[in-house]
């Protein structure tokens, strides 16, 4: 999760990326950081992907990440729990690093009036831009859309 800033106070935004194509799946907003981000977030990339039973889930250790709620939803779904080391960023890199791109990219150019202001930005930048358009060196200067859809076509 991270956090934007607008002058009503602080956004929170839970993400997880599928990363073979490097496309956001599921993602959510809201004012607060509770559990419950990170559950709908949850939901919405479960929908969109339908994972088969057995895939593998990494996040960090955060409290709404090792919620028994969070942790129940994850064994509904079929999926295997695996969780960075204790304060290392750095397990977590694929996540941190599109935080840092979409505040580099987007939001450190813009001040949010209101936390609305904001969402629309940032839901802008994932599903207009980040998945369908912006090129990844890591998948032949392709976006993560037309990886996916070249993967596909080739699977076909």
């Amino acid at each position: 999760m991270t956090y934007v800033w607008t002058t009503e106070g602080w956004l929170y935004l839970a993400v997880f990326i599928d990363l073979f194509p490097r496309s956001v799946v599921g993602w959510i907003m809201d004012k607060r950081m509770t559990r419950q981000l990170v559950i709908n977030a949850l939901a919405m990339a479960v929908q969109r992907r339908k994972p088969p039973s057995g895939v593998l889930f990494h996040s960090d250790r955060g409290s709404q990440h090792a919620s028994d709620d969070f942790q129940a939803l994850l064994a509904q779904y079929g999926m295997r729990c695996s969780m960075s080391r204790k304060g290392n960023c750095w397990d977590n890199a694929p996540v941190e690093s599109f935080f840092g791109t979409l505040k580099r990219e987007r939001v450190f150019h813009r001040k949010y009036p209101t936390r609305f202001h904001a969402r629309q930005s940032i839901f802008d930048y994932i599903e207009r831009f980040y998945n369908r358009r912006r090129l990844h060196s890591p998948l032949g200067y392709k976006s993560p859309a037309a990886y996916e859809a070249a993967y596909l076509n080739l699977a076909t």
